[in-house]
């Protein structure tokens, strides 16, 4: 029962060493470049967003340090870590350099996580992690297969961090069935993370800084690729893949109805799935980053209705919030958004923590399972 009440951070980045080190020699993006601040000193900023807003985020110790990465944890309270390599991944590489740099990565991201510290009073690490698999265009499926082998085979990493592109048709491209029906047959978790969001000239010529890219164009691309995967019968195929969602799901959960009735009135998908979009719903996780309880009670909600819409079901009552808490999962989005002074919290944790703390009809164990015990069930920790 102690298990039940740690808190666990399953959306939380990093940028290894080996990683940070070939951003800075890049001229291209993504890339960090070293520039000079106002007072003189030196800094240096991430760039992975063109026409990014301030020339970039400031990259401090927090990116790639465990130890920073320990502190934070210990400052807020977070008892675990499943900790991922931040976007753009590989996206960015070669065939050859992608293949290499996974492997490299995920052996730097197991000795990160394996001699790191325990949990007091258990033998569960206090970080695990998301590996990489080379998904970029013209990749080999025996390339991909043999990351998620040495993922699999890895004490420390749990499954893999995946943006939205898969090997450059998205991931509803039937040539990743192989990779699919491999993670899931290893029982790893696919953590689906934007990057790219939706096209620039979307959010005008104002100034807005990073807020329209991030707090919209991130979930939208989140949605659009969770869509195509539902449409492309990806579940069906493979109906034990575990799929965690960032940032929510986007905005999936409030479109599940239109895209159920979109498709029933659309002759060419109308019969190509096995059930109703909206059952599909109940077989993802979501990560709980969105900041608010209302956000989150509804997104339960959608998730506990999905037994509803299974072919064949005669199930009419809703289930209850409690059902649709199982599936979801704290996160911090760490180290991106952090406060303007050194001496505050992060919002990112206060909130997030608040939100789960004040959903409505949420049982105590609700709580306690959304803050840790799903993601200690989910990750076999």
């Amino acid at each position: 029962m102690a298990s039940k009440r740690l808190v666990v951070d399953v959306h939380t980045h990093l940028y290894l060493p080996r990683y940070a080190s070939l951003l800075r020699k890049r001229t291209d993006l993504p890339k960090i470049i070293t520039r000079s601040r106002d007072d003189g000193q030196k800094e240096e900023r991430l760039v992975i967003l063109k026409d990014e807003p301030s020339g970039g985020r400031p990259v401090g110790p927090s990116y790639v340090e465990r130890d920073e990465k320990l502190r934070f944890m210990k400052n807020h309270g977070i008892d675990i870590s499943i900790v991922s390599t931040a976007n753009p991944w590989l996206d960015f590489l070669s065939t050859k350099e992608a293949h290499e740099l996974a492997l490299q990565l995920n052996d730097d991201l197991e000795e990160y996580c394996s001699s790191g510290p325990t949990v007091p009073g258990t033998s569960m690490r206090q970080l695990y992690g998301f590996g990489l698999i080379p998904i970029v265009p013209n990749i080999s499926t025996k390339s991909l297969l043999e990351a998620v082998r040495q993922i699999s085979a890895s004490s420390c990493l749990k499954g893999l961090i995946m943006g939205t592109r898969g090997v450059g048709n998205g991931l509803d491209d039937e040539a990743l069935d192989p990779v699919w029906s491999a993670i899931s047959e290893a029982g790893l978790t696919v953590f689906l993370h934007p990057h790219y969001g939706i096209p620039q000239e979307t959010w005008g010529g104002k100034n807005n800084g990073h807020v329209l890219p991030l707090a919209l164009g991130f979930p939208m691309e989140t949605t659009i690729a969770t869509t195509r995967l539902i449409l492309s019968g990806v579940l069906d195929r493979f109906p034990s893949l575990r799929l965690l969602l960032a940032h929510s799901g986007g905005a999936l959960p409030q479109l599940s109805s239109r895209l159920a009735s979109c498709i029933g009135h659309d002759p060419i998908v109308a019969s190509r799935l096995k059930h109703d979009a909206r059952f599909y719903l109940g077989k993802l996780y979501l990560d709980a980053v969105c900041y608010g309880p209302e956000e989150l009670g509804f997104v339960s909600d959608v998730l506990a209705r999905s037994n509803r819409y299974e072919t064949g079901s005669k199930n009419i009552v809703p289930g209850s919030r409690s059902v649709g808490s199982g599936r979801m999962l704290f996160g911090t989005d760490h180290p991106f958004f952090p406060p303007l002074s050194s001496s505050e919290k992060w919002k990112s944790v206060v909130e997030n923590l608040d939100a789960i703390d004040n959903v409505q009809d949420w049982t105590k164990a609700d709580k306690d399972g959304v803050k840790g015990g799903n993601a200690i069930s989910l990750f076999n920790l």
